[in-house]
């Protein structure tokens, strides 16, 4: 007679390995697969050099070793990574372990460096803020209000020119206003 308890065969155990083989490569090797966005995340990936310096550029007060940590992690992003350090959460500190690898500049690498070089070679040469904002119309007569101004009501626009417009306002306001405090702190060591 025929028995009903379900037999083994070697078709169905080469089945099981085959299909077992490919599920554990997928479980594995997921981390190594580009995301959606066409950058890979995951551990070990390189992190542009160029992403790094725009970062370090707008905020200078972070270390480039916690920016390439928050670019890592978010495959790259510098829009999330300024979109954090923007909304006041910061960036975290890496661990010890995490030793950042640093992608090669490409061949237009090094004149990009030669041209930036350049260009704060030439800033460097006698152009201040005032100067190069023009702001030397506003320099006197705000010498004439002294520092009885009060400051501006800081309120975001819905418009984009009206926003451009405070903030640029605001700027000038900084600048003016770090200029005084210099010409005081340089009366009162003349003094």
């Amino acid at each position: 007679m025929h028995d009903d308890e379900p037999s083994l065969n070697i078709p169905s155990l080469l089945t099981l390995a085959v299909v077992s083989f490919f599920v554990l490569r997928w479980f594995f090797n997921r981390d190594d697969s580009p995301s959606a966005g066409g950058r890979p995340r995951g551990r070990g990936n390189a992190v542009d050099p160029a992403q790094v310096d725009q970062i370090s550029q707008m905020f200078p007060q972070l270390s480039t070793r916690e920016i390439m940590w928050d670019l890592q992690r978010n495959g790259g992003s510098v829009a999330a990574t300024t979109e954090r350090i923007l909304a006041g959460r910061g960036l975290e500190t890496p661990p010890p372990s995490f030793q950042p690898q640093v992608a090669m500049p490409s061949a237009n690498g090094p004149a990009r460096q030669s041209t930036s070089v350049a260009a704060s070679t030439s800033k460097a040469d006698g152009q201040d803020l005032i100067s190069r904002y023009g702001l030397s119309a506003k320099l006197t007569s705000e010498s004439a209000e002294a520092a009885s101004a009060t400051p501006s009501k800081s309120s975001w626009a819905q418009n984009k020119e009206e926003r451009q417009r405070l903030l640029q306002k605001r700027r000038d306001e900084m600048i003016l206003a770090a200029r005084r405090k210099m010409m005081q702190k340089e009366q009162g060591k003349a003094k």
